[in-house]
């Protein structure tokens, strides 16, 4: 590969994890990685002045082409020298090509091979943003470091639509390249390929062969859950050449970017800081805060006592309340001042910590508080009124734009069924999948007494996080469906919850989940078990408390298991390997299969470890695989051909992640561990 105009130099990078630091130079200034780039759209990042982000510790600044292009436009730059002096910035600017803003008007522009005809917002009139525009346009600009135009789609998109878009993208870098000519400005490729892992590698062999100064991972945080955007993160960085930047674009929240760190990445954007700034919120030492709440409304205490910005130094939260209650610009500009600060705080502990070798140390102590809400403060319930309130404890009813209805963890931000309606996800993920219309039925002869015995007892389901209750009514319908057309097989229900509030507010909404207008949650509600009226096989009984902690108290021990936690984000241990060691434990020898949303490979290989066969599961909603995990009896019983085994791609992909061993595992004990995955029975069947 060509040298790299900004001379990039690896520092460090940490024993059992990818993160790293590095040092590069740009032509103004020498930037020292991880970083973040505080996005400054048109030449401004939004109530900031230039000298307070440089005070703050920004290195670099975002500034978008296609705004740019349109006002105060090209020729403003070439008459003024360029950006630097425009916006009075001295430090380093980045310039994205325009690609993702076109993106986002789907019913207002063009695509076509030779570039992007949209309308402007300006006059109406229509241009073509070409790759050679975008180059002339930031060659204008004069930025550090220009971004190549690329064709962004939904990371949801089809296979067959990721690939035209790859190829449009790719010859699009290369036209970029050629663009550029002689140019000192550094130029960054952007690698695609939605969520498909074949067409993730072969965009970074193209663009990899390119001489290209740096690499950016585009097309996320654009429609995909967290956990497939940290998979396709890891392995786009990971076939990512080792002496040059790493750029997620658009991503994130302060978490994202610890474990996008984690998995190798050196350089971020995202309107994040002031835009949660202007809506009054803040990232703290103390979780983020909301400060509209009234409880600052007499706080004399500075906003994050940890913090040495300006805002956090000078200004009492009192006062900032007052200013974000009454939606002062100033209260904007301060919360921004200090999210920004947090930030850069935040990339600056995540390089000392790398140079130190002590990085994973600091990020499994940031991955307790950097999701948090207000520690000190946390929301509680308000009186119930006479008109039904959306909230309760810790749940909110949410609507997905698609229409339907789904329950949202406000601590944690996560939803239950976020982008599938919560009765077709269940029947698409457990019921389906699960074949559990075929368990069922009777067979239609019963020749052995043994088949007849079976057919007597009844099928176990496990219902593991009841949450909402949709997995276990979508049971229930497959269960009265099947029962309306001929014999079938008893069916028993136990579900695992320790907190029954996010069912009792679905219950009070029916009207929005309609799943719910049935016999079965009203009494688990009211006595926690339910024996149909009409169907003297059907039953359903709740265990409350722990799932960990309970499971052995469980009347019966299950056939099939719907693994529906929420994610470890949220709750870390029913995720752990000794946690699937109970769960291993409880089947009893018993043919049982266990499926679930998840496809990390963290989860995968716990899994693994405690004794099950793992498999492929189908795609439901966002996710492009789920799970499903099988006692050995169990997968002697299966059909041939029926599931797909992880194999040997599933191995290199384990070997090379950042998730090869469970937190906490002694170095030593890493070796046995590896044999213990390796020698798995359904690795030696190749």
């Amino acid at each position: 590969m060509s040298p790299s105009r900004l001379h990039f130099q690896l520092d460090a990078q940490t024993p059992g994890s990818r993160a790293r630091a590095a040092t590069f130079r740009t032509l103004h200034n020498e930037v020292l990685t991880p970083l973040f780039m505080p996005v400054g759209t048109q030449a401004t990042v939004k109530a900031q002045l230039t000298q307070t982000l440089e005070d703050a510790g920004s290195q670099i600044l975002l500034a978008n082409t296609y705004h740019l292009l349109l006002r105060p436009g090209p020729e403003v730059f070439r008459r003024t020298g360029g950006i630097h002096g425009f916006m009075s910035w001295k430090k380093s600017v980045l310039t994205d090509s325009g690609g993702f803003q076109i993106f986002s008007l789907p019913h207002s522009r063009a695509m076509s091979e030779e570039g992007a005809a949209f309308q402007s917002y300006l006059d109406g009139k229509t241009i073509l943003l070409s790759p050679e525009l975008s180059v002339e346009t930031q060659k204008a600009i004069g930025s550090d470091i220009m971004m190549v135009l690329d064709q962004c789609i939904p990371s949801t998109a089809d296979e067959a639509a990721a690939r035209a878009a790859l190829g449009i993208t790719h010859r699009w870098a290369a036209r970029s390249l050629a663009a550029r000519g002689d140019s000192q400005q550094a130029m960054f490729a952007i690698v695609q390929g939605a969520l498909f892992p074949e067409l993730r590698r072969e965009s970074a062999d193209v663009l990899g062969a390119m001489p290209f100064d740096g690499f950016a991972i585009g097309g996320l945080a654009v429609g995909e859950g967290k956990s497939e955007r940290e998979d396709v993160c890891e392995l786009t960085a990971a076939l990512l050449p080792e002496d040059r930047p790493r750029y997620l674009m658009g991503v994130g929240t302060p978490l994202d970017i610890l474990e996008a760190v984690h998995r190798g990445v050196d350089m971020f954007d995202c309107i994040i800081p002031t835009q949660v700034a202007q809506r009054g919120a803040v990232f703290t030492s103390r979780g983020y805060l909301q400060m509209k709440r009234g409880v600052y409304k007499f706080a004399d205490a500075p906003l994050d006592p940890e913090c040495a910005c300006p805002t956090c130094t000078r200004y009492s939260r009192a006062y900032l309340h007052h200013l974000a209650k009454t939606g002062e610009t100033l209260g904007w500009q301060l919360l921004g001042q200090h999210n920004i600060y947090f930030y850069h705080q935040l990339m600056r502990d995540i390089r000392a910590s790398i140079l130190a070798g002590r990085f994973l140390e600091l990020y499994r102590a940031k991955r307790e508080f950097l999701h948090a809400s207000d520690v000190d403060h946390p929301t509680v319930q308000q009186k119930p009124s006479r008109k039904k309130l959306r909230t309760l404890g810790d749940y909110e009813i949410h609507t997905a734009w698609e229409g339907w209805a789904n329950i949202r963890q406000i601590s944690s931000g996560e939803i239950m069924h976020a982008r599938t309606a919560p009765m077709e996800e269940a029947r698409r993920l457990y019921v389906e999948q699960s074949r559990l219309a075929e368990r069922l039925s009777f067979a239609p002869r019963m020749d052995t007494d043994e088949t007849r015995l079976r057919q007597m007892e009844p099928l176990v389901i496990w219902d593991v996080g009841l949450g909402a209750a949709a997995n276990a009514m979508a049971a229930i319908h497959c269960y009265e469906a099947q029962a309306a057309s001929g014999p079938v097989r008893p069916l028993r229900i136990i579900s695992f919850e320790n907190d029954l509030d996010s069912l009792r507010l679905a219950f009070r909404h029916n009207r929005e989940f309609p799943y719910l207008r049935h016999a079965g949650p009203a009494a688990i509600l009211e006595t926690g078990e339910w024996q149909s009226r009409q169907h003297a096989g059907l039953s359903w009984v709740l265990v409350p408390g722990d799932f960990l902690a309970t499971l052995t108290a469980a009347p019966a021990p299950p056939d099939l298991i719907f693994y529906d936690m929420f994610s470890t984000r949220a709750v870390g241990d029913p995720w752990t390997l000794t946690a699937f060691h109970k769960v291993f434990a409880a089947c009893a020898g018993r043919a049982a299969e266990l499926f679930t949303y998840t496809c990390s490979t963290a989860n995968r290989v716990a899994l693994l470890a405690a004794g099950f066969y793992v498999a492929r599961g189908r795609n439901a909603g966002e996710k492009t695989e789920t799970t499903i995990a099988l006692t050995p009896a169990a997968w002697q019983a299966s059909a041939p051909g029926r599931l797909e085994l992880l194999g040997a791609e599933w191995l290199a992909k384990w070997g090379r992640s950042i998730a090869q061993f469970p937190a906490g595992m002694p170095a030593d004990e890493h070796p046995s561990f590896a044999r213990l995955i390796l020698d798995h029975p359904q690795f030696q069947r190749a």
